[in-house]
């Protein structure tokens, strides 16, 4: 029994099995998703944590 699942990068469904490139389809997605990455394209969505009123940051106690 084979296992099929859609390319994270394309959609086109791939071959669990025997796929040297798994989870992607081919070389060239798997190579596209670490460009992706390298360029910082994937990012999670944060916030700033508040800065205390009225003092220097630099400030030490």
């Amino acid at each position: 029994m084979s296992h099929t699942f859609p390319c994270p990068r394309c959609g086109e469904l791939s071959q669990w099995e025997n796929n040297e490139f798994r989870p992607f389809c081919s070389e060239r997605c798997k190579m596209i998703d670490l460009g992706a990455w390298a360029n910082e394209e994937y990012k999670m969505p944060t916030q700033d944590a508040p800065q205390a009123d009225g003092g220097d940051e630099r400030e030490f106690f």
